[in-house]
């Protein structure tokens, strides 16, 4: 006997939406696309074997627009919506996921919070020159003994006249080392817990700032990941973000968009594995014939393309969704939990089918497998996504009362 169902505890649907990109989010694909393949792909091995941080290419991502894509123009930014930068983060990460990731914490973790929460001289000093590319930011929120428990800041910020006095490391740091500006997290009051958290611009160059050595990663090589430690670097009063102990609001709410910037990092990387397979398939013979006309050839194909397209659905809903002002938590943490473990499995099974081919630096499968792990990990794990999305199932759908 099945059971019955309440209409009023139905989610609604998302009326108005529109799976087709407009002209203007077209256009922004394909300016990408054409600027990754003609700039970024020739020389994506190759930092990728070097480990460094494409500079150049940075800048010109800033001249693009593209450090600043959701900023409005009058404070240097396109002022795109949030599936144009979402399209953008993916094809990026199609070329190269160390580009993607370091625009989408730049665009999603430095200018959304600023342009969020911070005041107008904030934004004029701050914000602007971020937008334009002409300062890259980073952001310090995970501790040593703050990963995924992120309210457990340990980082303190002591008010002494008119400066808070910093001390206190930060992990994995993105985008650390050419760093100019840094979100910062730091407790304000220890005794209230996450309560008494509050969130700062903090210039690097500020004494009492030090960048230790750039860590060794599996993937994602020219994305600049480092340790940064404050020793009673004092901050101007002024350059608070938010309001004072609320900055673990600030934080949450810059998480959501970033996993959406993550997801689309994933996507990116989830397709460049298929369009990788699909081509090699084509190319590939064995026993007198094109290796893609058998039938487990066939099968990995099919199954990289419905990850790759439930992936791009649920990144460009939970977009869709905030472009609308809509609450989006529990759709961004599904588009990251899926499109994250999509691009994990696409490129292993590119590799796959490549055989041992795919186990060559010389055929890219490898490092977008490589590139695809950290996005099951960084902005949340999956672990976390999972009770995200279960948090909020539980909040739309209450479970009964016991009898």
């Amino acid at each position: 006997m099945s059971e019955s169902v309440n209409p009023e505890t139905l989610t609604p649907p998302a009326a108005g939406m529109s799976f087709a990109l407009s002209e203007d989010q077209q256009a922004v694909r394909e300016m990408v696309r054409d600027f990754a393949e003609s700039e970024i792909r020739p020389i994506a091995g190759e930092i990728d074997e070097s480990h460094e941080f494409p500079a150049a290419t940075v800048k010109k991502m800033g001249e693009l627009g593209l450090m600043g894509m959701f900023v409005p123009e009058a404070y240097g930014g396109a002022g795109m919506d949030y599936l144009s930068y979402a399209v953008a983060i993916e094809e990026l990460s199609r070329v190269c996921a160390s580009h993607g990731v370091i625009a989408s914490a730049h665009n999603s973790l430095v200018c959304y919070p600023i342009l969020t929460y911070g005041n107008e001289a904030q934004k004029q000093k701050y914000l602007a020159p971020l937008a334009r590319g002409e300062a890259i930011g980073a952001y310090c929120l995970t501790e040593p003994n703050a990963g995924s428990n992120a309210a457990n800041q340990q980082t303190t910020a002591t008010l002494d006249g008119d400066h808070f006095v910093l001390n206190g490391t930060k992990l994995f740091v993105t985008n650390a080392g050419p760093a100019d500006t840094l979100m910062v997290y730091a407790a304000t009051d220890r005794s209230l817990g996450p309560r008494g958290i509050s969130a700062f611009i903090v210039e690097a160059a500020t004494p009492g700032v030090t960048k230790s050595k750039k860590e060794r990663k599996l993937g994602i090589h020219a994305s600049d990941t480092r340790e940064i430690v404050f020793s009673n670097a004092r901050v101007p009063k002024e350059n608070m973000v938010g309001e004072h102990n609320k900055g673990y609001t600030v934080a949450l709410a810059t998480l959501a968009g970033g996993r959406i910037g993550i997801a689309a990092q994933a996507l990116g990387i989830a397709q460049a594995s298929l369009e990788a397979a699909v081509k090699y398939a084509g190319e590939r013979r064995q026993f007198d014939r094109v290796i893609g006309e058998f039938d487990a050839i066939r099968e990995m194909l099919a199954n990289m393309a419905i990850e790759v397209d439930t992936a791009r659905l649920l990144v460009y809903q939970a977009s869709w969704l905030r472009d609308q002002g809509r609450v989006h938590i529990k759709e961004a943490s599904l588009a990251k939990w899926h499109a994250s473990e999509a691009a994990t499995r696409c490129a292993h099974l590119a590799i796959q089918i490549h055989g041992g081919y795919g186990y060559l630096a010389e055929f890219n499968v490898e490092r977008y497998w490589r590139d695809a792990r950290i996005t099951e990990l960084y902005e949340g794990t999956t672990e976390v996504q999972k009770m995200v999305v279960a948090a909020q199932v539980l909040k739309e759908h209450p479970l009964a009362a016991p009898v």
